[in-house]
């Protein structure tokens, strides 16, 4: 991640980190709940919503020659971008019973070299502005893949495994134990930061691409990552439209697991249906934003995108 990553704000204050800022201005039963729900796993929620992909085969149809390669999943995260930049409490993170607003985003996806048994698995880290547009998200995410998609090729996330995995047991307990230390009082040295598919936005698996449907998959106690997205495969559903007619729909279905400490389950609720929208007319990911929401949480610190 280079600095063209990073939202741009004015201004530092003690107890913010290299990767978000400290939520100071937050309802006090926010502030407090981090102290109960200890760790991600006690505050799980899980949600599912069922897209309708025929306007986005359809829109992907359209623009097969002036997006090359662009596919469903290219537009579910770009979807998933653009909500970013309404709805910035989703990108918020939970350390040490703190609330921060991460000041980038972006996604850990798992990437298999090859369709087989014998494929091995790697994960990729995608970086991206909220204005980004969906040309943009295809792009820098066909680079990201490309890079690591080589058979035979390591990037940093693998190296660093393999390095670890040579530790003997009581040294690994303890550089793992050290690294946890450093992440929680946000000194943890960056590139691991950078390497880490526990340290984004979002977590994001296309399950449906190997034909099985979604699941939910739990968060992870290590690193900062708050919601975590499964695409499952397509289906045919029959849809009872207003008039009374039975229409047969194609869709997939996509389980979120989320962090209910970052925000309330009204705001997810309204954050869902914006993403729906966004879905049922992809067009509208051509263009950046109109206007790009600046989480209010961080104080006075003037954001300049």
């Amino acid at each position: 991640m280079n600095k063209e990553h990073r939202l741009k704000y004015y201004g530092w204050s003690l107890g913010d980190r290299y990767d978000g800022w400290r939520i100071r201005n937050v309802d006090p039963i926010f502030s407090v709940i981090p102290y109960i729900l200890r760790t991600r796993i006690d505050s799980q929620i899980f949600f599912q919503e069922k897209i309708n992909i025929d306007p986005i085969e359809a829109f992907i149809r359209l623009h097969k020659k002036d997006i090359p390669d662009l596919s469903i999943m290219h537009v579910i995260m770009a979807a998933l971008v653009r909500l970013m930049s309404q709805r910035p409490h989703l990108n918020r993170f939970v350390v040490w019973n703190k609330i921060f607003a991460r000041n980038y985003v972006s996604f850990s996806l798992a990437v298999k070299s090859a369709m087989s048994d014998e494929g091995e698995e790697m994960t990729v880290k995608p970086y991206f502005l909220p204005t980004d547009t969906l040309v943009d998200v295809v792009r820098k995410t066909n680079i990201e893949i490309e890079n690591n998609q080589h058979a035979g090729k390591q990037n940093t996330a693998d190296i660093i495994a393999k390095v670890f995995a040579y530790l003997p047991d009581l040294l690994l307990r303890a550089t793992v134990s050290l690294i946890l230390l450093l992440d929680k009082i946000g000194i943890m040295p960056r590139f691991i930061h950078l390497a880490s598919p526990f340290h984004s936005s979002f977590f994001l698996t296309n399950i449906g691409s190997v034909g099985i449907e979604s699941i939910y998959h739990h968060l992870y106690e290590i690193g900062t990552c708050s919601l975590f997205v499964s695409m499952g495969k397509k289906t045919r559903i029959n849809v009872l439209e207003k008039d009374g007619q039975i229409k047969s729909n194609k869709s997939i279905q996509l389980k979120f697991v989320l962090d209910e400490r970052i925000c309330d389950g009204f705001y997810y609720a309204l954050s869902m249906r914006m993403l729906v929208k966004i879905l049922a007319d992809p067009s509208v990911l051509l263009l950046p934003p109109e206007k790009v929401i600046v989480d209010e949480g961080v104080g006075k610190k003037r954001r300049d995108i």
